[in-house]
């Protein structure tokens, strides 16, 4: 290396450090995802007021399940027959219109199913769906 004009020890630098820039760009990139994601809320409308009692509650369609063991379960809890059919009666009182869908597994007994559709048409059940599953060909 050539000593300088003016007779100084001077080192010449032949690159920028970017290190610097680069966390500033990250930053601003940062804050402005933050900024733009805090912006986007929405338009704002006024709702209309409901009253103070809930209209959608819980959902009215009860689910019987039979597994391929054999198994009933009402929505998600195991029951018995009699069980089955004292819990429904109860609902059936609460909902005269009581809508009820059966899910059996193809390979449970066939037997099961027809004891369910038997409670189901004894508690004079009208609305009634079987849950099948669609062959996609």
């Amino acid at each position: 290396m050539s000593a300088p004009a003016d007779g100084g020890d001077k080192d010449v630098y032949d690159d920028i450090n970017i290190t610097p820039m680069l966390d500033l760009a990250y930053v601003l990139m940062v804050i402005f995802i933050i900024m733009c994601t805090a912006s986007v809320q929405g338009i704002q409308v006024n709702l209309p007021k409901a009253s103070e009692a809930p209209s959608l509650g819980k959902p009215q369609t009860k689910a019987i399940t039979i597994t391929a063991e054999g198994t009933i379960f009402l929505d998600t809890f195991p029951v018995t027959l009699p069980e089955l059919e004292n819990l429904l009666r109860q609902y059936k009182g609460a909902n005269p219109n009581l809508p009820v869908i059966v899910k059996a597994d193809s390979g449970v007994q066939y037997q099961k199913v027809v004891d369910v559709l038997d409670i189901v048409g004894r508690l004079d059940i009208h609305q009634l769906g079987l849950v099948t599953q669609r062959i996609v060909k």
